[in-house]
């Protein structure tokens, strides 16, 4: 369908179209193991991406304190907790978007019926296309909208999402790692990461030429596993994304980073998930467990 026909239909039956290209084979090879391009239906003609459609967002007051942002130049191996000083307000770099050099993140539009139905069905294309039982392995799902001032960095940083990033207007370039390479990201950061620090990934500027390198136009997204390290930048336009992503359950994942950081505390050198699914059951056993009798005195406590 043209833009032109799309925009004559009604934003519910828009809605309704498929959004992701099916015979793209990424879905079932390289689905949360390898990052792959795909294409999918959301332009800026789209109703939910026009700008003045976002800019509700900033007053819906669902949504308004998710919004996270920021301002001014920032490099590859930025850490958010450096964050400098804001002299703007996020309504004013959202209006000012083309010259105020800021990020944004619109949070949480699931709370947003209209966001939500993109989110599901995309989820729901999603676990056809791949064949994963993904409504049994989430335990959270999110949509988010980024929204960049031209030639801007979004930092190198690490995810728990399993996502889907979607190119809706401008272009940007996307810089992926193998979550698997180790000089890249050894498991201590993977550890710290999971146990206490979003920003335990840091960018090694010697290891750049590994990065799956994607050139992002508007119809066009990128699949990001988990903990798969990443970073993005702008070109000389205003660049509009959406993000649908979902967490997993924490005995995925999480649990047996946790044990291996508190092992590796006690001077051990613990095996890495993935090695013996002996070893992970215990692990999630244990921390499960720990977690559990934190909770039962933290009840106890409160009576």
């Amino acid at each position: 369908m043209s833009a032109a026909a799309a925009l004559e239909v009604p934003t519910h039956s828009m809605a309704r179209m498929p959004i992701f290209d099916a015979s793209n084979p990424g879905f079932k090879e390289n689905f949360d193991e390898k990052p792959f391009e795909f294409n999918h239906c959301f332009t800026a003609d789209h109703p939910m991406f026009e700008r003045q459609r976002m800019r509700k967002i900033l007053d819906d007051p669902r949504l308004m304190h998710h919004a996270y942002y920021d301002h001014g130049a920032i490099p590859v191996d930025f850490q958010w907790v450096n964050l400098p000083e804001r002299k703007l307000t996020s309504k004013e770099v959202f209006d000012n978007i083309e010259t105020a050099s800021g990020w944004m993140m619109l949070r949480h539009l699931e709370k947003d019926p209209e966001y939500n139905a993109l989110l599901e069905q995309c989820l729901d294309e999603v676990t056809r296309l791949t064949g994963r039982k993904i409504d049994e392995d989430k335990k959270s799902q999110e949509a988010i909208i980024f929204f960049s001032s031209p030639n801007r960095n979004t930092a190198y940083h690490i995810d728990r999402e399993c996502n889907f990033l979607m190119q809706v207007s401008g272009l940007k370039q996307m810089n992926v790692f193998d979550r698997n390479d180790r000089d890249v990201t050894p498991e201590t950061e993977l550890e710290a990461f999971w146990s206490k620090d979003n920003n335990a990934g840091k960018y090694k500027a010697q290891f750049q030429d590994r990065a799956f390198v994607f050139e992002m136009r508007p119809g066009t997204g990128v699949h990001i596993p988990v903990n798969s390290p990443h970073w993005l930048r702008t070109y000389d336009q205003v660049s509009c994304s959406f993000s649908i992503s979902y967490q997993y359950k924490d005995t995925r994942r999480k649990h047996v980073y946790q044990a291996n950081y508190y092992l590796r505390k006690l001077g051990l050198n613990p095996t890495p998930p993935g090695k013996s699914a002996l070893l992970d059951n215990a692990k999630r056993a244990a921390v499960s467990a720990g977690f559990a009798g934190k909770n039962l005195i933290k009840k106890a406590k409160g009576k």
